[in-house]
């Protein structure tokens, strides 16, 4: 029976692993459909390298950060239990992978490729495994003293705050330091639209986002005895109250419809696992409104050129995800219980400032060290043939 229980635990969050792995696609295509068309190969390699890269650095560094875990002994001790610690790791690289992944979307048609890769390298190997091993690890003592303040432990059920907002408040400081795209804000005052290069595709990514967001929530339970129907219902309730909302708000925009299930998504992860579906409804629809009203300020308002939304997807929604579970997961909301407001906040703001400081660093340093940014040319000619030295259509570009 033990056999039993430990083969079905790998397998449990091997498939897990699996399908927010295949979420990394959908951050590709929903890149690829939201920028312009002379920077889709670069949405799609960034991607790719950004997951290869996260899986060494995590795997040789950030997983011993957060779990105090190496991988650098014998396959004998590895395949210990079945393996388990193996998968346990694939899973949470996917989730480690996903910050740069975030991030790519924000600093999208003018970043250069290089330093974006060496950021990827520091911000998986340390700076998220640090606020993951405290947050998921007991890590420093954080948890403990959250605990003594509030009478509760900061709860981040599958990475609202750990992963979500983390990823979107350190990508800001990129955004601001790489400045706008050319030409976005001129000096007349005008607003030049840059829109979207192809909406199916930009749905695409949204659809796998969604279908593959049911293995990062459900499958946080991490092992078969714990899995939740709850988290489940939660995270379908707040998908729709996000896309509901993102639709009403934003009057039909497709790109808001969307990224108003994500944004749902995002903010339910911390509290899937205590909240009424009724109360998960609510989150849902909050953060699609969150993330209206929030993009449309940062776009038209602040001149932050953030080109996906990212931090008001991410960064906000997930900042009122965290906050959130300890509204509606309380008794007195329908929730479980078990959790503070006040322990939730403190743990949010915690992650948040974290980021901030880590981001600015990160980015700050990169940029007086090699520079950020694609030159005026490249930036014009585009990322995919400044970098790539092709284009997404290379045979009709030729024909033209």
């Amino acid at each position: 029976m033990e056999a039993l229980k430990q083969g079905s635990d790998v397998l449990f969050i091997l498939l897990g692993a699996i399908l927010v792995l295949a979420m990394h696609s959908g951050f590709a295509f929903l890149e690829l459909g939201t920028v312009r068309k002379k920077n889709q190969v670069n949405a799609l390699v960034k991607i790719l390298v950004d997951f290869s890269i996260s899986t060494v650095v995590y795997f040789l560094l950030g997983y011993a950060v957060a779990y105090g875990t190496s991988f650098l002994v014998g396959a004998d001790q590895l395949v210990a239990k079945s393996g388990y610690e193996l998968v346990k790791f694939f899973f949470l690289l996917t989730f480690a992978a996903a910050i740069p992944a975030i991030i790519s979307g924000g600093i999208a048609e003018r970043a250069r490729f290089g330093p974006q890769m060496v950021a990827t390298a520091v911000i998986v190997g340390i700076v998220y495994p640090l606020f993951e091993g405290v947050a998921w690890n007991q890590r420093f003592g954080i948890q403990g003293w959250i605990q003594g303040l509030t009478g509760a432990e900061f709860h981040d059920f599958a990475g609202s705050i750990v992963v979500h907002a983390v990823g979107g408040w350190l990508a800001l400081p990129a955004v601001i330091l790489l400045g706008a795209r050319s030409n976005r804000y001129r000096k007349d005052g005008a607003i030049s639209a840059h829109p979207p290069s192809n909406i199916p595709f930009l749905a695409l990514g949204a659809w796998i986002l969604t279908v593959g967001w049911f293995g990062f929530n459900v499958m946080s339970a991490q092992t078969i005895d714990k899995v939740s129907g709850l988290v489940a219902v939660n995270s379908l309730m707040a998908m729709v109250g996000g896309t509901l909302a993102a639709l009403a708000l934003g009057r039909n925009d497709p790109g808001f419809v969307h990224n108003g299930p994500l944004a749902g998504l995002v903010a339910v992860c911390a509290g899937s696992d205590l909240m009424h579906p009724l109360g998960a409804l609510v989150v849902g629809g909050c953060a699609g409104a969150i993330f209206v009203v929030m993009f449309t300020l940062t776009q038209n308002r602040w001149k932050i050129d953030d080109v996906l939304g990212v931090w008001p997807l991410h960064g906000l929604c997930g900042l009122w995800g965290g906050l959130a579970a300890g509204i509606f997961g309380s008794k007195a909301l329908g929730g479980l219980g078990g959790v503070s407001f006040g322990a939730q906040a403190i743990g949010s703001l915690l992650g948040v400032a974290w980021a901030l400081a880590a981001g600015f660093a990160t980015y700050g340093i990169l940029k007086l060290a090699t520079g950020l940014r694609l030159s005026p040319e490249e930036e014009y000619a585009g990322a995919d043939l400044a970098i790539h030295k092709i284009g997404s259509t290379p045979e009709r570009e030729a024909n033209w």
